[in-house]
């Protein structure tokens, strides 16, 4: 079954109605739409149950009608006032009182019509085929196919962009937090309640903050798993606010959100259940505005030669960590005789060294000490020279490395810094 909805000047509207009821929705410009019902039956009754709750859902003036095909749904929505229910086998009888010029035809075919005396869809139905065949070909079959109520084409569904955006300019600037907070929870459950209606989720939710003076201010959520929890997010933002207020009144709120699949898992029965991941993301946005943007997330290697260099991605799942989880718990990652772990010192640990030809002999201080018995090095490693930023991540490094045995049998990383002269402990081997 199909209904159709005729309404003039409220296309917009009809379009809306029809997304509550069914995803495959043809539009006909000025004022119809049509759309898909089938199965609906299980959840609203007969038709005239279901044509009772859409006209009570639509919200404007409208002529609707269900039918077996989407033509014969159109026309009695176009052509009959209120509510019109074609049952199968009935289309012809029921669409027979129906002006022809519904059928819209070619001006040519309309004018022979006419001058034939065929007014009504039951007059057309009338004339036999062949010779409606012989004298209008192709077009005048199709039409009185029509205008009999048989019809087996497939909706010409409409493609809306797959943008959820929401935007609203304000009357007077904001200033405080508290009032931004409502006009994002309100933006949120418009976007939310988009990609709800369309079975999607999002990733990435995307705020722009238009302000009075100065460039606008922007805050990004990367989700670990695809989301749509809105009071999670109105949280995570207000969260990203505290810590970084806008530098000036807001003017004007955009928010964009990322459409992605939702996650779909199958908990095992006997698997221990672990937090949701709206929760724990909530969570981790609660430590990341106490202790730093940058102090929370998984360390990822920077692609340099630089010592201990790395940054802190968000939590995502990755194929390397699914790798990780389906291996047998009976093998290693790396079979092989065992090999010596450098614990790193963060930061690396300032001491003092007594030379003996530029080669550590002792260590002096409180929190190592002990004649050196063996000294492996230097190795020297440098890079970043170009840059000249007060950054300890990102300026320039010169050092010459040393591997250290004490005589109490601890194994040592040290380095000197070859500009400043400075000795630190990098970290201790295990």
């Amino acid at each position: 079954m199909f209904a159709s909805l005729h309404g003039p000047g409220n296309l917009a509207i009809l379009v809306e109605c029809a997304r509550g009821f069914s995803p495959h929705i043809e539009q006909l410009p000025p004022d119809t739409v049509v759309f898909d019902v089938r199965g609906l039956g299980s959840l609203f009754g007969p038709p005239e149950s279901l044509a009772e709750e859409i006209g009570r859902r639509v919200g404007v003036p409208a002529s609707i009608a269900i039918a077996p095909n989407p033509d014969a749904a159109v026309h009695a929505a176009r052509g009959f006032r209120g509510t019109t229910i074609v049952l199968p086998g009935r289309e012809a009888a029921i669409l027979a009182p129906l002006p022809v010029n519904l059928l819209a035809g070619s001006p040519e075919t309309a004018e022979l019509l006419h001058l034939w005396g065929v007014r009504t869809f039951g007059d057309f139905a009338k004339l036999p085929p062949l010779g409606v065949a012989a004298r209008l070909g192709d077009e005048g079959m199709e039409l009185q196919r029509l205008a009999c109520g048989l019809g087996y084409r497939n909706l010409r569904e409409m493609v809306d962009p797959l943008e959820f955006e929401a935007q609203l300019e304000l009357e007077y600037p904001v200033e405080l937090l508290e009032p931004l907070a409502f006009i994002l929870a309100r933006l949120l459950n418009d976007v939310c309640g988009r990609l709800a209606g369309r079975a999607l989720a999002t990733n990435e939710i995307r705020l722009r903050l238009d302000l009075e003076q100065g460039p606008a201010h922007e805050t990004m959520l990367r989700l670990p798993v695809p989301m749509l929890d809105q009071r999670a997010f109105l949280r995570m933002l207000q969260l990203d606010l505290n810590g970084r207020p806008p530098a000036a009144p807001v003017v004007q709120v955009h928010i964009a959100a990322n459409p992605v699949k939702p996650r779909r898992t199958q908990h095992g029965l006997f698997t221990p259940s672990s937090p949701e991941p709206e929760k724990l993301e909530l969570t981790v946005a609660r430590v990341r505005h106490l202790v730093g943007q940058n102090n929370v997330g998984t360390p990822e290697i920077r692609d340099t030669h630089r010592p201990d260099a790395f940054d802190m991605r968000v939590f995502a799942p990755n194929a390397a960590t699914t790798a990780v989880l389906e291996r047998p718990s009976n093998t290693l990652p790396n079979d092989g005789p065992p090999r010596l772990s450098l614990r790193r010192f963060r930061p690396p640990r300032p001491i003092q060294l007594l030379l003996v030809n530029q080669k550590p002999t002792r260590i002096l201080g409180a929190i190592m000490s002990g004649r050196v018995v063996m000294a492996k090095g230097p190795w020297r490693t440098s890079g970043d020279w170009w840059r000249n930023g007060s950054d300890p991540a990102t300026a320039s490094w010169n050092r010459d490395e040393w591997d250290v045995a004490l005589e109490s049998g601890g194994l040592y990383r040290l380095y000197v810094d070859v500009d400043s002269g400075r000795w630190f402990a990098e970290g201790s081997y295990d």
